[in-house]
């Protein structure tokens, strides 16, 4: 498995290729938001990119976003930007996790282990391969998702747990810190936000798909739900 490291600052790339060689993974440097893009259509079998925000020529923001327009990798965000809003901005890009600088060496690879198990499909077996929710068809074994024109739904492989977990227990309220430990696969260590803004751009890309239909609902004070219908 290869993991992209993009970052200007040689030092933090060399470090962070360390770290991921010594957990087993090809890590593969990029110093720019252009070289990056560049390696990501080069080199198919990169399983996940490691992104800094602050970069010449072309931004964290703008790699994202261009990404996205045909790969759902999943991408973490490593950035000296701390501010709620500047991680807001990343993850409503379609980045699927945010760590700030200085980072632990033990969280990141926690981090990056985990998107890669959710990218690589992490629902249980029990669980039915195929829901209908409203319009939207949810295929459990292809991480599809399409309306009743067979229009398919872009998602993150966050967004896809967010919505099968959902969808899959019908009329259950999930608080954020539950989402977040069932999605993520790990314990909730960072802030509702973080799952906020997931399911923000989740009902956006939704919405968007289905002419307005509004599909994820919630519980104010407590959490998020699908009701069955």
């Amino acid at each position: 498995m290869k993991i992209l490291v993009v970052d200007d600052d040689t030092e933090i790339a060399n470090l962070l290729e360390i770290y991921i060689k010594n957990e087993g993974y090809e890590p593969v440097a990029a110093y720019n938001g252009k070289e990056a893009l560049t390696k990501l259509h080069t080199m198919p079998d990169i399983g996940l990119m490691v992104l800094d925000i602050m970069m010449p020529e072309m931004n964290g923001i703008e790699v994202i976003k261009e990404v996205r327009k045909d790969s759902q990798i999943p991408i973490l965000i490593l950035s000296a930007k701390a501010d709620d809003m500047d991680k807001i901005q990343g993850l409503i890009s379609g980045a699927d996790d945010y760590v700030t600088k200085p980072f632990n060496s033990l969280e990141i690879m926690a981090r990056i282990k985990s998107l890669l198990r959710r990218s690589q499909n992490q629902v249980t077996e029990d669980e039915p391969d195929i829901l209908d929710i409203g319009s939207l068809t949810i295929n459990k074994d292809s991480h599809e998702v399409k309306t009743l024109n067979d229009q398919e739904v872009n998602l993150t492989a966050l967004e896809f747990g967010i919505l099968y977990l959902l969808a899959s227990h019908p009329n259950r309220v999930f608080s954020a810190d539950e989402i977040f430990e069932r999605v993520w696969r790990q314990e909730s260590i960072v802030s509702a936000k973080t799952v906020m803004v997931h399911v923000s751009h989740l009902r956006d890309k939704i919405e968007e798909a289905t002419g307005g239909e509004k599909v994820i609902q919630t519980v104010w004070g407590v959490g998020y739900k699908i009701e069955s219908h």
